[in-house]
């Protein structure tokens, strides 16, 4: 885990990293929560198959701004490198902004994996590392500690760098997941999709079942009882307020008051039918779009086409 201090062994690896296809980075800044949070460290790893901090470099940018400017150039802006971040928007800040080219955010990938696949409470860093990738004692306590200071300490460079490594490892499998819940669809096995859907369609309707009548179970109960909450629940109380006008008041009023109203309006079924072949008469804005839904086939239809 080198930890660079002098400018012109971070201008060598920023030249270096130049030609890397990959990168997983992270970044700790300085009075983050003041109005002039500063950048303190940009940790950088290139070899996503090493996990002994060999290969994650600490650059110490603090109060460099030549260097970081050189960097977000040379590399935050290059197409030819991917940088990986976990939650990017916030290192993204201090490094490019919306400048910056070819960027994967493994929070955002980690959002795509359908819940059941990857069913965890947040997706933080540290909760995915420990979930996918089975590290164990994963320490954010660093997070929030002094990055302004100097000399650092030594629990600050371990944190620093072992982000590096939980984050291409939990890329890694980010990827692996994607490709799984990814096939193509010209290879998908019918079959057993099919039959999975149909399972899973009835787990879904005995859920809703009993999740709509446990629902109301609860709410007619602690009303009854007269209980805002519960060891597990909470029955919030809220208004919903419906405005509604009579369709010719209001034409009157706009017309009265020549207040410029256009636009278009959706005309229901029982609309259509109310204006019968008056219809037709109007300049109607027709869209049509494509929908397509699964209708399970019944035992009648299925030996029908056998």
């Amino acid at each position: 885990m080198p930890y660079l201090t002098s400018a012109s062994e971070i201008r060598s690896l920023i030249t270096k990293y130049t030609h890397s296809k990959t990168l997983w980075m992270d970044t700790e800044v300085a009075d983050y929560q003041s109005r002039n949070p500063k950048l303190s460290l940009i940790q950088i790893l290139d070899n996503a198959n090493d996990l002994s901090g060999k290969c994650t470099y600490i650059l110490d940018v603090l109060n460099k701004t030549e260097l970081v400017d050189e960097f977000i150039e040379l590399v935050m802006l290059n197409p030819a490198v991917e940088k990986v971040f976990h939650n990017a928007s916030y290192d993204l800040r201090f490094l490019g902004k919306k400048k910056a080219k070819n960027v994967t955010c493994t929070y955002q990938l980690a959002k795509k994996i359908p819940y059941y696949i990857l069913p965890l409470p947040n997706y933080r860093l540290e909760t995915l590392a420990v979930k996918l990738c089975n590290f164990q004692d994963v320490d954010k306590e660093q997070q929030s500690s002094d990055w302004g200071q100097r000399p650092l300490s030594e629990e600050q460079i371990e944190y620093a760098y072992l982000d590096c490594i939980y984050l291409a490892q939990v890329h890694l499998r980010l990827q692996e997941l994607m490709e799984q819940i990814s096939p193509s669809p010209a290879s998908e096995d019918l079959l057993s999709l099919g039959e999975r859907y149909i399972q899973v369609e009835e787990q879904l309707k005995l859920l809703k079942s009993e999740y709509e009548h446990l629902q109301e179970r609860m709410k007619s109960a602690m009303q009854e009882q007269n209980l805002s909450e519960t060891a597990h629940l909470q029955l919030l109380d809220y208004e919903r307020t419906t405005m509604k006008v009579q369709f010719q008041e209001l034409v009157k009023f706009v017309e009265n008051q020549a207040i410029n109203l256009d636009f278009p309006i959706n005309l229901t079924q029982k609309l259509q039918k109310d204006l019968g072949i008056n219809l037709e008469q109007l300049p109607l804005q027709i869209d049509k779009t494509s929908h397509f839904r699964l209708k399970p086939k019944n035992q009648d239809s299925q030996s029908e086409d056998d």
